[in-house]
């Protein structure tokens, strides 16, 4: 219920609140650096400079402050209204839930030129015999009998505050397999940094230390003075039409909860509530939506209130204006739809709301409905200042906006027109396929494969190669145009990506439509040199940007073509055997082993150039026959890294590519380059 999970969702979650807590204590002032310390032994630890948990004796428990905070449910410093403005959760249960669900959990408090220690198992407060200094969770525990003590360890110098918790997760209640995930809590960090401008947090992994060297240790740092205006830089990967707008405000409601009395009892009261917007976005030339919502800092995946303000109140403003200018823009009766106005749109959507209402303590959706109207005041506010101001950069970038808004509209329009008209081709009916097609026979779209192969002399050999029945041909000429930098009307006025956004028959960018796709596979075959590597490059750039679902469903292959044809020559009457190698290792490798068996080869060795070399048999039986062939599958398992490493390598700037190249130059192999 609290976690989500007892796998490495869960496993995460835990780690969130901690680090949530000390967040809290930084978005109030109190610190600007945490540590997170991923250990060997399979702990994590985290270290803030916050003001530390109080330590004195609360009244009504008896119990000290770390005590209470670690073990009694619904004690966070958010509760009341004292500690924080607004903070990351309802529910005012994380640290209590993470102790329970340790094996071993250790808290250090620097407070008062003091530095106080408690220690937990499973939730239970006492003293673990730890011989030789050495920190375990399997050492002998003895719990508190009658009161808890809190322990003074050391003196802490004048003016450090803070908090230090380290804690082992239960395997009782954990799976086998949960582990703490690098890429995740980078994520996670990189996105709190921009959330929070100064903060910096440093992710520390030492799970791969070596303990003789130090060696192996992973170490990033995340520290942003921008804001979330820069998060929207980071995450934006195309070429702007606005710049990045940033709206502020907030506003007031009132709900009805529950307040703790002084003698104990919840009583409900009618509390009036501040909630504070800060909105920044932009939007660029292509067509990908990226948006990222948080409340308090906590980020919600799944949206909920706040992002539906935002969404609503965006498509309501943008209608409003695209009227006002109707005439210009010739939209005739046509009518804004939301994909239209989130086409190209990259946003950063923050709401602070003392006591937010999750569903759920994972926290993934807001549920308080006041957030919605306030959302939409503030955002309509601020674009109806922007869309009427008289400044000549505020008008430049309304019209470039609208003029943006209204072409995707026309678009879905016109591709839904076309969807609705055309026909899959089949024996009987006419076909507008490009004529240079090579169709196989089957209408089985699982069984069926479109090879796009480079030159028309690799066509002719592969014609005679394929399987007619359910192989498919579409020959291109060269190197096809770099889509990453051209604008959508130069791609589909170019013949070669025109042609394959035709053939596979299902749409392109936002109107794609994978269950349209008229192949079950789509195999690139490129020469297997630095050429064939670029046009493939080149291939997967247009996938990428225009045909992205076949990535995300596997349906991508790169062919492997043979570098090498060696023929191992048999004594007396026995045919000669062939081998084919794929790269200059291999064939090494393989002519070492020949040697050493006492065989001889022919001389000298085939050294294919490209895919016109090879006959029809061998063409076959190397790179096109199911039963011997090679073929790599294109993944995409992070969209974001995915499109920053296309932008870098195929993308407009120069400078950051160059650098690229640069710094790389080291790892590559001069014998590996086919020049």
């Amino acid at each position: 219920m609290y976690i989500g999970s007892n796998g490495s969702p869960g496993l995460m979650h835990c780690l969130w609140e901690i680090i949530d807590n000390s967040v809290d204590e930084a978005v109030a002032g109190n610190g600007s650096k945490i540590d997170i310390i991923l250990h060997s032994d399979g702990s994590v630890e985290v270290h803030d400079r916050g003001r530390g948990i109080p330590v004195d004796v609360e009244p009504r428990t008896g119990l000290t402050g770390v005590e209470v905070v670690f073990t009694k449910l619904h004690a966070g410093g958010k509760f009341g209204g004292g500690s924080y403005a607004a903070s990351g959760g309802l529910h005012g249960v994380g640290a209590s839930v993470v102790n329970a669900l340790s094996e071993r959990l250790d808290v250090e408090v620097d407070r008062g030129g003091k530095t106080y220690a408690m220690s937990f198992r499973r939730g239970e407060p006492g003293i673990f015999d730890d011989k030789g200094g050495e920190k375990r969770p399997d050492a002998p525990f003895t719990p508190f009998q009658e009161n808890s003590e809190l322990r003074i360890v050391g003196k802490a110098p004048r003016g450090v505050t803070g908090t230090r918790i380290r804690y082992w997760a239960d395997r009782q209640i954990f799976t086998k397999d949960a582990a703490f995930q690098l890429g995740e809590l980078e994520t996670r960090a990189r996105q709190t940094a921009f959330l929070v401008p100064g903060l910096e947090l440093v992710v520390r992994d030492q799970r791969a230390e070596d303990p003789a060297t130090g060696a192996g240790v992973n170490e990033t740092s995340y520290h942003y003075e921008g804001g979330i205006s820069e998060f929207v830089e980071y995450l934006a990967s195309d070429a702007p039409v606005t710049d990045t707008w940033r709206i502020q405000g907030e506003g007031t409601f009132k709900e009805t909860v529950p307040v703790l009395q002084p003698d104990g009892h919840m009583v409900s009261t009618e509390v009036e509530r501040v909630c504070g917007v800060d909105i920044a976005m932009r939007w660029g030339t292509g067509y990908e939506t990226t948006t990222r919502s948080f409340v308090n800092i906590i980020s919600t995946p799944k949206g909920g209130t706040h992002q539906q303000g935002f969404e609503q109140e965006l498509l309501k403003v943008l209608r409003s204006q695209v009227e006002q200018n109707a005439r210009r823009l010739k939209v005739g009766n046509d009518k804004l739809e939301k994909d239209d106005v989130l086409a190209g749109l990259t946003a950063v959507l923050t709401v602070n709301v003392p006591e937010p209402q999750f569903e759920g303590q994972t926290k993934e959706v807001l549920g308080t409905p006041a957030v919605r109207q306030i959302v939409a005041q503030v955002l309509r506010r601020d674009l109806g200042e922007r869309f009427s101001s008289t400044k000549r950069d505020d008008k430049s970038q309304a019209t470039q906006l609208l003029d943006k808004i209204v072409a995707e509209m026309k678009a879905r329009v016109s591709a839904r027109a076309h969807k609705e008209t055309q026909r899959r081709k089949n024996a009987l009916e006419s076909s507008t396929l490009p004529t240079k097609l090579v169709d196989c026979r089957t209408n089985d779209v699982d069984r069926s494969e479109l090879f796009i192969v480079e030159g028309d002399s690799a066509l002719g050999t592969a014609k005679n190669a394929r399987n007619s029945e359910f192989q498919a041909l579409l020959p291109i000429r060269g190197k096809i145009l770099n889509v990453q930098k051209a604008s959508v009307g130069d791609m589909l006025s170019n013949a070669e990506c025109a042609s394959i956004i035709q053939v596979i028959g299902a749409g392109s960018g936002r109107s794609f439509d994978i269950g349209a796709a008229r192949y079950g596979k789509v195999i690139l075959m490129s020469d297997a040199d630095v050429d064939g590597a670029h046009i493939r490059t080149l291939l997967l750039t247009l996938f990428f940007r225009y045909m992205r679902p076949l990535i995300e469903e596997g349906r991508v292959f790169a062919a492997v073509p043979p570098l090498h044809r060696v023929i191992v020559m048999n004594p007396g009457s026995k045919p000669n055997e062939t081998i084919y190698t794929y790269s200059e290792q291999e064939m090494h490798a393989l002519l070492a082993k020949l040697k050493k068996a006492g065989k001889r080869w022919h001389e000298p060795i085939q050294r294919y150039k490209g895919l016109g070399e090879m006959d029809a048999e061998q063409l076959a039986s190397t790179t096109m026959d199911r039963g011997g062939r090679l073929l790599r599958r294109v993944r995409m398992e992070d969209a974001e890294a995915a499109g920053r490493v296309f932008e870098l390598l195929m993308g407009n700037e120069v400078a950051p590519r160059r650098e690229f190249i640069i710094d790389s130059a080291g790892n590559l192999s001069r014998e590996s380059i086919d020049a």
